[in-house]
């Protein structure tokens, strides 16, 4: 790629990692390759993980974090260390331009927690090497990061099956 640029997929509804792993579909299919590290994502076993190890070298995923949710209002010291750890693969990956397209999931996510500083992804964003593809997913992104993006999609739940009690599908939401 050329000119890299920076997305952001946001919002309260479904659909942000999906769209960001259709996003990877479509680049490795290209013969892009890409970095997917997802953070705050629990203990689900997403089938996203299956697949990527058969796309591999093009499509790789890392999960970082504890296999539990995070408490916003007091988050762990572990959940801290393992949020700066999977940045600073990101930081590391994106310097060393080993990837085209790095999507840091739930990342808005875990800087509305307070896991990473904003500074350090809006520094992220204006060091990023001009040729790499910057992907951001997560609700509640912050104002200066939607300044700086270059596309801003947004989830809206309109209606949800979660409300009639209907569990997360296994090959649909995990």
């Amino acid at each position: 790629m050329k000119k890299g640029l920076v997305q952001v997929y946001t919002g309260n509804g479904k659909g942000k990692t999906t769209a960001a792993l259709g996003l990877a579909l479509r680049a490795v299919g290209h013969g892009l390759k890409v970095l997917m590290i997802q953070f705050m994502k629990g203990n689900a076993q997403y089938g996203e993980l299956e697949s990527a190890k058969k796309l591999a070298p093009y499509l790789i995923i890392k999960r970082v974090g504890r296999e539990t949710f995070v408490s916003k209002s007091h988050p762990d010291p572990k959940d801290l260390q393992s949020a700066q750890e999977g940045f600073g693969m990101a930081k590391k990956a994106i310097r060393n331009k080993e990837y085209n397209i790095v999507i840091l999931d739930e990342i808005n996510l875990a800087v509305d927690y307070g896991l990473i500083p904003i500074t350090e992804i809006l520094h992220l964003i204006d060091s990023k090497p001009e040729e790499i593809e910057l992907i951001l997913t997560g609700r509640n992104v912050k104002r200066e990061i939607l300044e700086k993006a270059d596309l801003v999609t947004e989830m809206v739940d309109r209606k949800h099956y979660y409300d009639k009690g209907v569990p997360a599908r296994e090959g649909i939401e995990i």
